[in-house]
C-alpha cells in the first residue's frame, strides 16, 4: 500500500493515548496501561477492546508513559512510513524500560505477525507481541512475560469478532462513538496486506451491534459510525429464525434505535454497496448522507492489475446511481498514485475519473511495495519515484481544486449540524459536522448550547477543508 499520504488527513493516521477514566482513584486498579494507536479507525476500535479486556484483569488506562506498567503500541502495515513510526517509538520505550523495573512493551495489531521475530529475537524491542484476533489471550501473555517469557499469539481466527465484549471509550468526545460490525476482508486487492494480517471475512451479530449502539446513545453519544474493512458485506444469519440480515437492514435497525441518533459508516467497496443501501441511506433522515467510495485507479487496466473486480466505466455509473438515489450526497475516495506499470494514460484517467466523481475530499498516496501483497510477489514496482511523487501532487492539486469547489458550492445553504466541541482554534467557536460528513465552525454567540446538541447552520464562507457560518436556529 502507498507510502506517502497527502490532503485533507481527517482520523486516518493519528496518534491516540487513551482516556483514563479511573486514574484518580488510586485504589481502583493496582497498575497502569498505555496505548497509542496508528493507522485506521479499526485499530482505534480494537484499542477499546484491549482496554476492556486489561480493566478486568486490574489494569487501569493512564496518559503518563512514566508511570505505566504495561504500554503497547497498535499498529498498522498499510504503509512503510507507519512501520517506521511504530519503531522509533519502541526504541524510546526501551529507554523507559531501562529505567523502570518490571515496565512491559508490547505490540498489538496487524503488524504483530508480519514482524514478530524482528521485534523479539533481532531488536529485543518488545515482551509481548498480540495479533488483532488474539486480544482475549492479553492476561495470560502479560502473566507470562512477567515471569520473563517472550509473549506471542498472532493466530488468526475464522470467527472471533469480540462480540461480547463492551469497549472501553478511549479519547472520547462523548459524542461520537465507533463500532466495530465486522472483521477481516476476503477482497485479495493486490496492493492490499489487510488479509493476510487481519484474516478473512466474520461478521459480528445483530443483536450485539444494536445493543452497543443503543448503550451509547443511553449513555449521551449522538452519532454512532459502523466499522469494517468492508461494510457492504456485512452478513449475518440469525440463528433462531434464519433471517439473513444484510448491511442495510443492520442499518436501518439502528437508525431504528432514535431519530437523534446519526448513524455513518465505513468503509464501502464500490464492487457491494447495493440498490438497497442507497435507498435506506435515502429513507432515514439520521442516516449520514456521506459515502467513502475507494477508487485507487481510473484506469481499468491498473485496476484489474489491482484486482479491484470494476472497470472505470463501472465505478463511475456507481457515482451516478448514487447521485441519482441521494441528491447531494457526501463523497469521498481513496487514490492511489503510480502502481506497478501506470503510465501517464492510466494517470489521466485517474484524474478524469476523480472530475467526473466531484469528490469532497479524499485519501491519496503514492505506491509503495507491501511485503507478502499479491503485487509484490506478482509485478515489478517499476514507476520511478520521481514520476510517482510528480503525479501524486497533480493528484492532490486537483483534489484541493475540487474541495474548495464543493464548498463554495454550500455557500448560503443551510444544514443541521452535531455539535461535537470547541473549535481548535477558538474557545468562542463551536465546531461539527453536517450530513456530508463536512466540518463547519460556526460562533457561539449567546446560544446556550453544549455538546451533542443539534442546530442549524447557514454557511456564509469556507475554506478548502471547512465551512464556516452562522446559527439561524
Amino acid at each position: 500500500m502507498p507510502e506517502v499520504m497527502t490532503g485533507k488527513i481527517q482520523d486516518e493516521q493519528r496518534q491516540g493515548e487513551v482516556y483514563a477514566p479511573f486514574e484518580n482513584d488510586p485504589n481502583l486498579y493496582k497498575k497502569r496501561f498505555y496505548i497509542e494507536s496508528y493507522g485506521c479507525q479499526m485499530n482505534f476500535a480494537d484499542s477499546e477492546v484491549v482496554a476492556s479486556i486489561l480493566n478486568k484483569e486490574g489494569f487501569g488506562a493512564t496518559r503518563n508513559l512514566e508511570e505505566a506498567d504495561l504500554i503497547f503500541i497498535n499498529t498498522c502495515s498499510i504503509r512503510e512510513k507507519a512501520e517506521q513510526t511504530v519503531r522509533k517509538r519502541l526504541t524510546e520505550f526501551r529507554k523507559l524500560k531501562e529505567k523502570k523495573k518490571g515496565m512491559l512493551v508490547g505490540v498489538l495489531g496487524c503488524m504483530a505477525e508480519r514482524l514478530k521475530s524482528k521485534f523479539l529475537e533481532e531488536e529485543k524491542l518488545v515482551d509481548i507481541v498480540v495479533g488483532p484476533d488474539a486480544y482475549r489471550a492479553l492476561p495470560g501473555l502479560v502473566t507470562e512475560a512477567e515471569g520473563g517469557q517472550k509473549a506471542v499469539n498472532v493466530l488468526l481466527s475464522r470467527d472471533e469478532t469480540y462480540a461480547d465484549i463492551s469497549p472501553v471509550r478511549l479519547d472520547s468526545n462523548g459524542v461520537s462513538g465507533f463500532v466495530s460490525i465486522m472483521r477481516g476482508c476476503n477482497n485479495m486487492c493486490a496492493f492490499c496486506v489487510v488479509p493476510f494480517t487481519r484474516g478473512r471475512e466474520r461478521s459480528r451479530d445483530t443483536t450485539s451491534i444494536i445493543g452497543e449502539c443503543r448503550d451509547l446513545f443511553e449513555k449521551g453519544y449522538r452519532e454512532v459510525t459502523l466499522l469494517g474493512q468492508n461494510v457492504d458485506s456485512y452478513y449475518f444469519v440469525e440463528e433462531e429464525t434464519g433471517n439473513v440480515i444484510t448491511f442495510a437492514r443492520l442499518m436501518e435497525a439502528v437508525a431504528g434505535i432514535s431519530p437523534l441518533l446519526r448513524v455513518r459508516f465505513s468503509t464501502s467497496h464500490p464492487k457491494d454497496i447495493t440498490d438497497e443501501v442507497l435507498q435506506v441511506m435515502a429513507r432515514h433522515d439520521n442516516i449520514c448522507k456521506y459515502i467513502h467510495l475507494p477508487l485507487q485507479s481510473g484506469s481499468t487496466r491498473v485496476l484489474q492489475l489491482m484486482n479491484r473486480t470494476y472497470t472505470r466505466e463501472w465505478y463511475m455509473a456507481k457515482v451516478d446511481r448514487i447521485r441519482e438515489i441521494i441528491p447531494g450526497c457526501g463523497l469521498s475516495s481513496d487514490l492511489i498514485a503510480g502502481f506497478c506499470t501506470e503510465e501517464e494514460d492510466d494517470h489521466r484517467d485517474t484524474l478524469a475519473v476523480m472530475d467526473y466523481s466531484r469528490y469532497d475530499m479524499s485519501y491519496m498516496f503514492f505506491y509503495s511495495e507491501r511485503p507478502g501483497t499479491l503485487a509484490q510477489r506478482r509485478y515489478q514496482d517499476d514507476v520511478p519515484d520521481e514520476t510517482k511523487k510528480r503525479r501524486l501532487q497533480e493528484i492532490v492539486d486537483l483534489q484541493n481544486r475540487l474541495s474548495l469547489e464543493s464548498n463554495k458550492r454550500d455557500i448560503g445553504k443551510s444544514f443541521t449540524v452535531l455539535i461535537e466541541g470547541d473549535s481548535k482554534r477558538s474557545e468562542k467557536d463551536w465546531m461539527g459536522r453536517n450530513s456530508q460528513n463536512k466540518v463547519i465552525v460556526f460562533p457561539k454567540e449567546q446560544y446556550n448550547l453544549k455538546k451533542g446538541d443539534y442546530v442549524t447552520v447557514q454557511v456564509q464562507d469556507c475554506t478548502q477543508a471547512t465551512l464556516l457560518g452562522k446559527i439561524i436556529q
